[in-house]
């Protein structure tokens, strides 16, 4: 007898406890295979696909695109048996059991060819479990249904309607749900859950606000003219990869105690070495690529700033190797993809490196794993066209080196005033690692090699 298993929205990793539903990959009664993707979700991190780990008929989906899910919500419902596959299909039915993979790239197998078929229309002897459930329980029958009744998908459930307060726990999972509740004076038991067995969701409590919102809408509100913007002005909702930002910054204010030193330099030797180099054929070097190499030679004489502070055990914990991460500006927002291993990499690699992850960055395609590890982060804000700023640190990092636009101006060199391409350079470091005088000398010695790139060769 076939059996209906739900599937709910796996642990994304990472610290994540919601995703958005970007894309369905399948259709109420579809044929799905163990692993087959079924679903694209963007997180606060990255756009990912999220694997079915059981094999069978799609009999239901819950929540339509855009919709925000919280980890462990219901995803989908799948009835898996024999009975659920078309006749003549020719596909022996998934086990039950399932794969226990979670993500695409992440353990999944991709060995298996993804397999998907819609099931004959209704009225066949195979027909699945509908998509809806009746607005009536069926009558009794002499034989047992074939597939016992999938749980209603949210886009088939009625509208939230308030209904008496009773006594019990209330059934909401996410606590993004209840925050939006009680920050909105929402009583949830008052509220019919449009989830599964009552579950209240998100969309459950915007409906109950726009509901109790319409009638105080004022009657001249018929009126010609369109009314004006509300003194409250436009609500942007913190969410996403802008919440996870929001999130990031403001614990690094709360938890770093931060210091920022900086210093003017005179790049022009540094921009005629790029010069010679790129010259002298074979793939080009970046300028980033340059100052990222004078940061892990940096961090090679003053290890203090590549570390991170354990707050558990009251303990500043200096990490082996540099994994660089560095600001990209996206569509989506600022995201700091990360160079692992870039203290072991030459210009050439960091040159190649930057570029494949700025790439993957601005298409939304960055896995999870590119987005976290980092010890020290080299951001480039001169490309904004600004000369200074006071970097905020990358939580959990112990620092960030900020770098301005590199531009000409009056400078003394050789005793004699010029036009020199000079840029200015800030650190903003963790107070509890080290000292000013750590961080004066990792930022002069940046400095020096800017100046002079010679000084580099030292430690090469």
């Amino acid at each position: 007898m076939p059996q209906v298993l739900e599937f709910k929205l796996p642990d994304l990793g990472e610290g994540l406890t919601e995703a958005e539903i970007v894309r369905w990959l399948v259709q109420v009664g579809d044929v799905v295979a163990i692993d087959q993707p079924v679903v694209e979700v963007e997180t606060a991190k990255a756009m990912v696909e999220v694997p079915c780990p059981y094999g069978g008929v799609v009999t239901a989906r819950f929540g339509e695109e855009g919709t925000e899910l919280p980890v462990g919500a219901p995803l989908l419902t799948v009835a898996v048996g024999t009975a659920t596959l078309p006749e003549g299909g020719g596909a022996e039915p998934e086990a039950a059991s399932g794969s226990g993979n979670v993500l695409v790239g992440y353990g999944t197998d991709h060995s298996r060819p993804a397999r998907r078929r819609r099931v004959r229309p209704a009225g066949s002897p195979a027909t699945p479990v509908p998509a809806a459930a009746p607005a009536a329980p069926a009558p009794a029958a002499p034989a047992p249904a074939p597939v016992a009744p999938a749980p209603a998908p949210v886009a088939a459930a009625p509208a939230p309607v308030a209904v008496a307060v009773a006594a019990g726990p209330v059934p909401v999972i996410s606590p993004l749900v209840r925050k939006l509740a009680r920050d909105n004076g929402i009583d949830l038991r008052g509220l019919a859950g449009s989830g599964p067995e009552g579950l209240i969701l998100r969309s459950d409590v915007e409906a109950a606000l726009r509901a109790a919102a319409a009638p105080a809408a004022p009657a001249a509100a018929a009126a010609t003219a369109p009314a004006p913007v509300t003194a409250a002005g436009e609500r942007i909702p913190l969410k996403g990869l802008r919440g996870a930002v929001a999130d990031k910054l403001s614990r690094s204010r709360r938890e770093i105690p931060d210091a920022t030193c900086w210093v003017d330099a005179d790049a022009t030797e540094l921009m005629a070495a790029r010069a010679a180099m790129n010259a002298a054929g074979g793939p080009k070097i970046s300028v980033l690529a340059l100052l990222a190499r004078i940061c892990t030679a940096a961090l090679a004489r003053f290890p203090e700033l590549n570390s991170t502070v354990d707050l558990a055990s009251n303990e500043i914990v200096r990490l082996p190797s540099v994994h660089l991460g560095f600001a990209a500006q996206t569509e989506r927002g600022l995201v700091v993809p990360v160079v692992k291993g870039a203290d072991r990499m030459t210009a050439e690699g960091l040159s190649a490196e930057f570029a494949r992850l700025t790439e993957l960055a601005r298409g939304g395609k960055l896995a999870p794993a590119d987005l976290t590890g980092g010890t020290f982060t080299l951001n480039n804000y001169g490309v904004f066209g600004v000369d200074g700023s006071t970097p905020i640190i990358n939580h959990p990092e112990a620092a960030m080196l900020g770098v301005g636009r590199i531009v000409p101006k009056p400078w003394v060199h050789g005793g004699e005033l010029a036009v020199r391409q000079v840029v200015q350079l800030s650190l903003t470091f963790d107070h509890r690692v080290c000292d000013g005088g750590t961080a004066g000398g990792f930022l002069r010695y940046v400095a020096d090699c800017v100046e002079s790139p010679t000084v580099l060769l030292r430690s090469l």
